[in-house]
């Protein structure tokens, strides 16, 4: 509890000076957004209705020249990045990893069944209206497993009869991109086509890089191994008979195929050196949305979806990648629905009540998994006055391992609450809240039945893990000219998943590795941020995270992969009508990782400078060109994996 008090002291004077993000400040989508693909969305709004969730909008996507996921969501406060041995990029939320923290679009599940985890620079933002990402309270209306939050993507609606945009680009490690969106929306129906292409051959070393191991691969001025193909199509089909009820098809088509660079650091541990390639990394996905109003009262909402995920591994003995060593491959197919109806007949109650069943399968080779999930959701958002207002929520989810390869099958259920209390400031959305909710996430197919190439023991009864969130913040704006938020966070995270030792002769020895919940970690820390308008031609925004995480189980063992400090910042200046000119600092200090098994390393801190240029000789078209890392630091987020050096860029786009 001190170091409570501590986090505690400092925060009561900043709540009251400081307000997130200025995208943050409503809750309702803005025109362009398919707001039936949102999953909180507020019926009646009453004297200033704030928003539980970030928004991050297509605008301040293009602005930071985030083309994937993973580079457009590390501009927001209590957010974290890492690259792993695998060249996936990770995301972390407060501390949270991607198992813990779902990703969905247009409201429908996108994560490996699996393993629960998501590469978020597999998926391009070409054709996004926003993202949003919801922390401690995020709604249970999104389904089971948000035990840390969760982040859905959103998709475009087209507002006029005709309209779309076109982009070109080039980079430096020859990146190439192209992508076009095109939709209209003809009042009684709509559609939406969205196509892109994101390639690169590498990208370059930072000065001063060095590759340590016995047989350097990286001795050139690129990464090697480090090339990337992304494409994705996605199509959505809308009726919108009359204003109130609205029906949706939507399909989504990715193809992906990677290298994977080679370790480079100085752990002499004999699986850190890895040769490999994805061949393929292809993912499926359809979807029906729907949206009908009975009564005036009374409004029911579904989804229907489809996804399958197919994923390949070639695994070579050196690094002239001629003599291969057997491959990998494996299929996951996720099916499921939801039906939510909404009632307003309650003077001050917004009644919101869920249910979802969703099926997962994973083919491993042949070794085939079935897991089935359900779950029955209730909300209340309770207006209690003019400025008061009253969320809660409970929600109970079960999971069935109906169909299990050679292990015994298993079962697990799980009960989540959420409660939210805020006051409004003004009638523009400032608000002081406070949050306090108890998650959930179901152990994977993974989780349970891996034995890890031999050296694991299954757990087919292995529990869910559960937090404990308190979170108190206030939003809006301070002064003339500002936005922002400030938000003191506490997890209490018990239950969770650590690998133990135990006796057994199933592993070639005297001992097995079995995932157990015997874990209890603690998460908290502080989040400001703020948009300030400094004049009519100058403005900046700025974000600040500290994170402190505890292992309460085993003070010993340290939690890796997040910094204890991140700061985002950039200023912008429009010296006229035709340019705007930004720059750009990204900082992080306080970051271990692991390093030769048992051990860890305290990766040094690092800042980073950008400078764009955007030019727009007409009102339809931009030009734009940039430069991250500037002074070309050398940097890493896991150990022995460098991330890219100066990194130079340019961009056409029309709109119409």
């Amino acid at each position: 509890m001190t170091n409570v008090r501590l986090l505690l002291e400092p925060l009561t004077s900043t709540l009251v000076a400081l307000g997130l993000c200025a995208t943050a400040d409503h809750v309702a989508a803005a025109d362009g957004v398919f707001e039936l693909g949102t999953v909180t969305v507020v019926g009646e709004t009453t004297f200033g209705e704030a928003s539980a969730e970030t928004q991050l909008t297509q605008d301040e996507i293009t602005r930071n020249n985030a083309d994937t996921v993973a580079d457009a969501v590390r501009l927001l406060p209590g957010v974290s990045l890492t690259r792993n041995s695998r060249n996936e990029e990770m995301l972390y939320l407060r501390g949270f990893d991607a198992r813990q923290v779902p990703v969905y679009v247009d409201g429908v599940p996108l994560y490996v069944p699996y393993d629960g985890y998501v590469d978020f620079g597999r998926f391009t933002t070409f054709d996004l209206a926003e993202i949003r990402v919801a922390k401690a309270g995020a709604s249970l209306l999104y389904g089971p497993n948000t035990l840390g939050g969760a982040i859905n993507l959103v998709t475009r609606k087209p507002v006029k009869a005709f309209e779309g945009d076109a982009r070109l680009g080039l980079g430096a490690g020859q990146t190439r991109k192209a992508a076009v969106n095109l939709g209209g929306n003809q009042g009684l129906w709509y559609y939406q086509l969205g196509a892109s292409y994101l390639d690169a051959d590498g990208f370059p070393l930072p000065k001063g890089f060095k590759d340590y191991k016995r047989n350097p691969t990286d001795t050139g001025s690129r990464r090697e191994n480090a090339y990337r193909t992304d494409k994705r199509l996605s199509f959505k089909l809308g009726l919108t008979p009359n204003a109130t009820d609205e029906y949706a098809l939507g399909y989504v088509r990715q193809e992906g195929e990677k290298g994977n660079p080679v370790y480079t650091g100085t752990s002499a541990q004999t699986n850190a050196v890895r040769y490999w390639r994805w061949p393929y990394w292809d993912k499926d996905s359809v979807y029906f949305l729907s949206s009908t109003r009975i009564g005036s009262n009374n409004v029911l909402k579904t989804r229907l979806y489809h996804d399958t995920y197919k994923n390949g591994l070639d695994m070579y003995r050196d690094a002239s990648y001629t003599r291969h060593d057997p491959s990998s491959s494996y299929k996951d197919t996720s099916m499921g629905a939801t039906i939510e109806w909404a009632n307003y007949s309650l003077q001050g109650h917004e009644l919101r009540f869920a249910a979802h069943y969703k099926r997962d399968e994973h083919d491993d080779e042949g070794k085939f998994y079935r897991d089935v999930t359900t779950s029955l959701v209730a909300e209340d958002t309770i207006t209690l006055s003019e400025r008061w207002q009253l969320s809660l929520g409970v929600s109970h989810e079960k999971r069935d391992a109906k169909k299990v390869h050679q292990w015994p099958k298993g079962s697990a259920d799980a009960t989540n609450g959420l409660a939210r209390l805020s006051y409004a400031l003004t009638q523009a959305g400032d608000e002081v809240y406070a949050v306090a909710s108890h998650k959930t996430r179901f152990p994977t197919i993974k989780d349970r039945y891996s034995a890890r190439m031999g050296r694991a023991l299954p757990n087919p009864d292995l529990q869910p893990e559960t937090a404990n969130h308190l979170e108190l913040g206030v939003s809006g704006q301070p002064w003339p000219g500002g936005r922002g938020q400030a938000a003191l966070f506490y997890s209490r995270v018990n239950d969770q998943i650590q690998t133990v030792v135990v006796p057994s002769s199933a592993c070639g020895g005297s001992t097995c590795n079995q995932a157990q919940n015997v874990g209890r970690t603690r998460n908290m820390g502080l989040e400001l941020s703020l948009a300030q308008q400094l004049s009519a031609q100058w403005s900046m925004n700025a974000s600040y995270t500290y994170l402190d995480r505890t292992n309460l189980s085993d003070r010993r063992v340290t939690l890796t992969e997040t910094p204890r400090h991140r700061l985002f910042a950039a200023l912008n200046w429009l010296p006229s009508a035709q340019w705007e000119l930004r720059a750009t600092l990204e900082a992080e200090q306080g970051r271990r990782v692991n390093f030769d098994g048992g051990t860890y390393r305290q990766l040094g801190g690092f800042g980073t400078a950008g400078l764009k240029a955007v030019y727009k000789p007409v009102k339809d078209f931009a030009l734009d060109c940039g430069v991250n890392n500037l002074g070309d630091k050398w940097y890493e987020l896991a150990d022995g994996y460098p991330m890219p050096g100066r990194f130079w860029y340019i961009n056409g786009t029309y709109r119409f």
